[in-house]
């Protein structure tokens, strides 16, 4: 983790670090999940031509495959890019968990990239070299693999949220991993996976619907468009509904391991048993509210109970607000008492002291330990073992710093809940007038396509700022706070990256849009 434990920390160096850091996954997230749901709509229209030989099915999965191939490369660039800036500017951080948090980075990369470089090749250019059997495979092995890179891409992000399956060692100074199983399967990992991939396929079944509308404004491609609406209205309600079911398994995960982001989306500030979920309430979205001073939000309107069912699947279930987190002594999902925070940071200072005790009974050793020197680091490395979970609150100075933003988590929650209430409706719409009406007269069931697709990043990148922003300020929740994981550097060298970071996304995401856009423009290339 640190070298030495009296850090000087560069705030402006911290805040050009998240920045950098924020920029490049929002724009990343602007790739992944068409990636992820357009997989799913090429296999299926492929599978139809394998199972019908009509031509008219090839046709048409290969022209979803070239979209697909687009908006891939971009999304492998940025990605890339992603993972260099854990060693560039979060190097404290790298080597605290890099045993753990490389682990399934580089199951990742060996295993899911590799797969999908592999099958994707076959994919594009293996239609007349290999069989209509192995090429199905193909096309359904690369939304794999680009599925499985997913799974490990975000069990690391699980582990940093939820860190399980790990203990620290002093001599080393670094988190290291004790069980792999619990780090790749714990139930924070599996929600956020189940959650993100069904989110990413309504992204697919939106792109897929509003392209075809644009095909019927435009009056061409007329059974393109009404087979690909059929299939991705489908997906796209199976998605989200299955979206809505994993959400509120992550929100309940959520409320056992990070109450205070939950308190933060539901601008929470004092708990109580047989909680009201916030439908409605005034919170203003450019400061911080007064939580330690007021009750409510202002025009605040609750769905009796809910807040409670949801979060400890109990209607008159206990949930801690702001202030009841800081204070502490309430039971938490665990059945112990909670300590306040004041506790909390006495404790982490103690460890952050008991440590570098540690290290200096070892240094001064020099290898050679006496026995009053190894019952000494017995009893330091034991009370670290009982208290690393407190480790990162010594670095914590006022109870402020431990609240994360709630106007910005509170507004995106319902951002990204409302827009999926919105799919639902959309997607059965879709399916009612497709069925028993003629959709392709149906003018402003086209141009809503069409501007739902906006909307549906605008709800997956809101659930990925609920989920950053709500675990703020820790890097590692409760082990290691956002300032002490980054890299020793000056805030203009990082300040500098990320402007040129900027600009390159930006021509990056220009240049995807405009291919995207001549590619549709074109259409398909039907075989003779």
């Amino acid at each position: 983790m640190m070298h030495n434990l009296l850090l000087d920390f560069d705030f402006g160096m911290v805040n050009w670090a998240r920045a950098q850091f924020a920029i490049t996954a929002i724009y990343h997230w602007l790739f992944v999940p068409l990636t992820l749901g357009l997989a799913v709509i090429m296999g299926i229209m492929e599978t139809c031509y394998y199972r019908t030989k009509n031509v008219f099915w090839k046709d048409a999965a290969k022209f979803w495959q070239k979209l697909f191939g687009i908006n891939f490369a971009m999304g492998v660039a940025t990605g890339i890019i992603l993972e260099f800036e854990f060693g560039t500017n979060w190097s404290n951080y790298s080597w605290f968990v890099g045993d753990i948090f490389g682990a399934p980075l580089a199951i990742e990369g060996i295993v899911a990239f590799f797969m999908e470089s592999t099958f994707v090749a076959v994919m594009y250019f293996g239609w007349k070299k290999v069989s209509a059997g192995f090429h199905l495979a193909s096309t359904w092995l690369t939304g794999l693999g680009a599925t499985i890179s997913a799974w490990w891409i975000l069990v690391a992000n699980s582990w940093m949220q939820y860190p399980v399956g790990c203990e620290f060692n002093p001599d080393t100074m670094r988190n290291e991993m004790v069980s792999f199983t619990e780090v790749a399967f714990s139930p924070f990992a599996v929600d956020k996976f189940c959650h993100t991939v069904t989110s990413a396929w309504i992204i697919g079944a939106l792109f897929t619907v509003a392209v075809s509308a644009y095909y019927l404004i435009k009056n061409r491609e007329r059974q393109l468009a009404l087979e690909s609406i059929k299939i991705g209205s489908i997906v796209g309600l199976v998605a989200s509904i299955l979206a809505a079911i994993t959400g509120d398994h992550s929100a309940y995960t959520v409320a056992q391991v990070q109450p205070m982001k939950l308190a933060a989306m539901e601008a929470l500030y004092n708990g109580s048993e047989g909680e009201s979920l916030t439908a409605i309430a005034w919170v203003d979205p450019f400061s911080q509210p007064d939580y330690q001073n007021e009750e409510a939000p202002p025009m605040r309107i609750g769905i009796p109970h809910m807040l409670s069912f949801m979060a400890t699947h109990d209607f008159n279930g206990f949930v801690p607000g702001v202030n009841d987190i800081i204070e502490g002594g309430y039971a938490n999902a665990q059945g112990e008492v909670e300590l306040s925070l004041a506790e909390k940071m006495n404790r982490g200072r103690k460890a952050i002291a008991t440590l570098a005790e540690y290290r200096q009974i070892k240094a001064e050793a020099n290898g050679k330990l006496t026995q009053e020197q190894e019952k000494q680091l017995a009893l330091k490395a034991n009370y670290l073992k009982e208290n690393m979970r407190y480790f990162g609150y010594g670095y914590i100075k006022d109870a402020d710093q431990t609240v994360p933003y709630i106007p910005l988590c509170f507004y995106t929650f319902r951002i990204m809940v409302g827009l999926g209430c919105l799919f639902i409706l959309f997607f059965a719409i879709t399916l009612f007038l497709l069925y028993r009406r003629d959709i392709t007269t149906t003018k402003w069931w086209m141009w809503l396509s069409i501007i739902l697709l906006p909307l549906g990043y605008v709800a997956s990148e809101s659930g990925w700022l609920v989920a950053e922003f709500g675990r703020q300020p820790w890097t590692i929740q409760d082990m290691m706070p956002t300032w002490v994981g980054v890299s020793n550097l000056s805030s203009d060298a990082v300040m500098l990256t990320f402007v040129i970071f900027f600009v390159l996304f930006t021509a990056l995401l220009t240049v995807e849009i405009n291919i995207l856009c001549k590619q549709i423009k074109k259409g398909p290339e039907y075989s003779k």
